[in-house]
């Protein structure tokens, strides 16, 4: 255990640009333009829109706030508390960018500049830092852009509660007695495990290419499944073979390179009648995201994918071993 986590150590000090910083720069550029946004709409006393019976009439803000009653504004708050943490979603985007390039460059990297024969000299196994690149980008990473956001998407409440107060509706105290406000960011850290499941596939394929290839590691691991589901697309229309592309394409291609989004579970498996995003009269929730994303654990897809990927990464492990 103490090998493994300086191994990961390792990984996080020579990708800490990558893990750390990219999403606290997103997070701060974010907030920034969210406060702009903010003061934007705190300034403008007036809004034009459609008040009462009378089309295109400027509005006082304080007469809105006025007729705000108790109970919308308990809404309000019930639907802020369930719908915070999606502001975020650019963060988990750029997290999926963040785990696909560091899993395709990290065992070609240490091939190319050598250090490879350096590591090899110390008494790790392949399989151990094998499988701490695997921790890194399905654990440490996910972990930190989740801390990132919870924190941004505070804040981002935060703004927001203080412009409706500036404006005459307070709702801090109906929103901190919201339970959902609390049980977001822990529903969200419990989503990980689904994460790491679903992203085995596409974490073993980028890291099985980065371990073969000797050079333009990218269009080995991206041009071999375009250019199988392109050949299909022509051997099908041009000889009619019924085949099903879209079936490979959703399930070879899609899991091979898109299971690292986060989330990316919704458009991988048919659902049939299950509602993904819980729709009530707070809004979306993120309690039925949560559930549903467990739910997954039913559908054979998601463990043959986990299968594919652990052979994958059992090849990556052989390929260090023996590629040089």
């Amino acid at each position: 255990m103490k090998t493994m986590k300086w191994l990961i150590r390792r990984e996080f000090w020579e990708h800490k640009g990558s893990f750390f910083w990219a999403p606290l720069i997103v997070a701060a550029i974010m907030s920034v333009f969210i406060l702009g946004i903010v003061s934007l709409g705190v300034s403008a006393d007036n809004i034009r829109g459609t008040y009462g019976e009378v089309n295109d009439t400027q509005v006082s803000m304080s007469t809105l706030a006025a007729q705000v009653s108790d109970a919308q504004k308990a809404q309000l708050a019930n639907t802020m508390a369930n719908a915070y943490m999606f502001v975020t979603a650019p963060l988990f985007i750029v997290l999926s960018f963040i785990v696909f390039f560091y899993c395709l460059s990290s065992l070609y990297e240490e091939r190319r500049d050598r250090s490879i024969l350096f590591w090899k000299s110390l008494p790790v196994s392949d399989g151990m830092t094998v499988l701490s690149k695997l921790m890194m980008a399905a654990g440490v990473a996910p972990l930190i852009t989740i801390a990132v956001a919870t924190v941004t998407s505070l804040l981002v409440l935060l703004m927001f509660c203080a412009a409706l107060a500036f404006k005459g509706i307070n709702v801090f105290g109906l929103l901190l007695s919201t339970p959902a406000l609390y049980a977001a960011p822990f529903q969200l850290l419990g989503m990980l495990p689904i994460y790491l499941l679903w992203a085995l596939p596409t974490i073993g394929w980028l890291l099985m290419v980065s371990a073969w290839a000797r050079s333009k590691v990218f269009l080995w691991a991206v041009g071999v499944p375009c250019l199988s589901m392109a050949l299909l697309v022509w051997a099908e229309r041009l000889f009619n073979f019924q085949w099903n592309i879209v079936w490979y394409a959703k399930n070879i291609v899609a899991r091979l390179l898109l299971g690292v989004i986060p989330g990316g579970w919704v458009s991988l498996v048919d659902l049939g009648n299950a509602q993904i995003i819980t729709q009530h009269r707070s809004g979306v929730e993120m309690s039925g995201i949560f559930t549903q994303s467990w739910a997954t654990l039913a559908y054979p897809e998601l463990w043959i994918g986990v299968a594919a990927g652990v052979a994958m990464i059992y090849v990556a492990i052989r390929l260090r071993r023996w590629r040089e």
